[in-house]
C-alpha cells in the first residue's frame, strides 16, 4: 500500500500539518524464545511482516509546544503516540508541539503492534514536520525507550529480529492474502512471558536457515500448483526476492492456476512456531475456538498467533470475506494483505 497522505505548508512557515498517515499492524511469522536475560527480558528471534491493517494519525503543528492526542477513547492519555512525542521533544529540543488525531483500528491487546506502529509513525510523520531531519537509526534508538517493538515499524522493511526484537536484518517476503482474527478480549504480554506454560528454551535458528526453508516452500508449491494447472489458465507465482534470491527466478518462470488458488501455498509459515501460543491458550481459552474457526473459514491447514495474542492468522485464498460463516460476537475479523515495506519506508534518511 502507498500512502496518500495529505499535507499542508505555509508561507514563511513550512510544513504545519500531516494528514492520514498510515501505522499498519505486522505479524509474526514464527517467534521463539531462546531464554530469559539477565535484565529480566527474554532473548528472542522471530520474522516482522506488515500488513495492510492500519490505525490512521493526523498530525498538527503549533507553536506553544503543547502535546496531546484526540481519538483513541479507550487509550490513557499518555499513551504510545503522546509518549513518542514528549521523547522527540525532549531529545531534540524542539520547541514546536503537536495535535495528534488518532483513528485506532487495530484491536488493543492483539500481538499486531497497534501501540508500537503508531508511536513509530509519530517519530517518523512528527521528525518531518518539526523539521529534525533525525536519520532513521536514531529515530530506532529512540524507538527503543518505547517498546521492543518499535524499531522494526521505524526500520521500514520486513524484518528477521534477534534480541529483544531490535536486532533487524531486512528480508523481502511475499505479499499473501490471510484472515485475521481476534476474539474480542486482549491479553497482556506480561501475563504471557511470566507465565509458567512458556517455553525459554528454543534452539537459536540462522537466517539463513529460515530463507532457504522458505526457499523450499515455495518451490514445491509452486511445482504443487503447476503440476494441477496443465491445460488451464495461468496465473503468475509472487515468489520471494533478496535473501532467497536463488529460487526467484525459478519461481517466476513457474505459473499456477486460477483454478487451484484455494490450494493455499505454505509459503514457509509453519517454520518454527510461536512458543508464547500455549501460554496465551492458557490464559484466554477462547482462542482454541477462534482456533478452530479460522481452519473452518481459510482451509489452509495452518493458523498461527501474532506475538503475544490474542490475533491468530491463517493464509485464504484473496475475495474470501463474502463466503465467511458468521462471525462470533465481539470478534474483529478481517482479510489482509501481507506488505512488501512498511508504507512510509521513505521517510527517514538512512544516516
Amino acid at each position: 500500500m502507498k500512502p496518500e497522505v495529505d499535507r499542508i505548508d505555509a508561507p514563511g512557515r513550512g510544513l504545519t500539518a500531516l494528514y492520514n498517515v498510515p501505522a499498519p499492524a505486522k505479524i509474526n511469522w514464527f517467534l521463539h524464545v531462546l531464554g530469559r536475560r539477565a535484565d529480566g527480558y527474554h532473548e528472542l528471534q522471530t520474522v516482522f511482516q506488515f500488513i495492510d491493517w492500519c490505525d490512521w494519525l493526523d498530525f498538527e503543528r503549533n507553536e506553544t509546544g503543547a502535546i496531546w492526542r484526540e481519538g483513541g477513547n479507550d487509550l490513557p492519555g499518555d499513551d504510545l503516540c503522546v509518549r513518542a512525542a514528549q521523547l522527540l521533544q525532549r531529545h531534540t529540543g524542539c520547541h514546536f508541539g503537536v495535535r495528534i488525531h488518532l483513528c485506532k483500528s487495530i484491536p488493543l491487546q492483539a500481538g499486531l503492534g497497534g501501540g508500537s506502529s503508531d508511536a513509530a509513525s509519530t517519530l517518523l510523520a512528527l521528525n518531518r514536520l518539526w523539521g529534525l531531519g533525525l536519520a532513521r537509526p536514531a529515530l530506532q534508538r529512540l524507538g527503543l525507550q518505547l517498546g521492543a517493538d518499535v524499531p522494526v515499524f521505524i526500520f521500514g522493511h520486513n524484518a528477521f529480529a534477534q534480541g529483544v526484537g531490535e536486532k533487524l536484518t531486512a528480508v523481502d517476503l511475499p505479499t499473501w492474502p490471510m484472515l485475521v482474527a481476534w476474539p474480542g478480549q486482549g491479553v497482556s504480554t506480561a501475563t504471557i512471558f511470566t507465565s509458567e506454560a512458556l517455553t525459554r528454551s528454543t534452539p537459536a535458528v540462522t537466517i539463513s536457515s529460515f530463507a532457504e526453508f522458505v526457499q523450499l516452500a515455495q518451490v514445491e508449491d509452486v511445482e504443487a500448483c503447476g503440476a494441477k494447472a496443465r491445460g488451464a489458465d495461468v496465473l503468475k507465482t509472487n515468489a520471494p526476492k533478496a535473501v532467497w534470491a536463488a529460487s526467484h527466478e525459478a519461481a517466476q518462470a513457474t505459473t499456477a492456476c486460477a483454478t487451484v488458488m484455494r490450494q493455499i501455498p505454505k509459503l514457509g509459515l509453519d517454520f518454527g512456531r510461536n512458543d508464547l501460543q500455549a501460554a496465551a491458550q492458557a490464559a484466554l481459552p477462547q482462542l482454541a475456538q477462534a482456533e478452530t474457526w479460522l481452519l473452518g473459514q481459510t482451509g489452509s491447514g495452518l493458523v498461527r498467533m501474532s506475538g503475544s495474542g490474542s490475533a491468530l492468522f491463517s493464509p485464504c485464498r484473496p475475495s474470501l470475506e463474502g463466503s465467511l460463516q458468521p462471525v462470533p460476537d465481539g470478534w474483529r475479523v478481517r482479510q489482509c494483505r501481507a506488505l512488501a515495506r512498511h508504507p512510509l519506508a521513505g521517510w527517514a534518511a538512512e544516516d
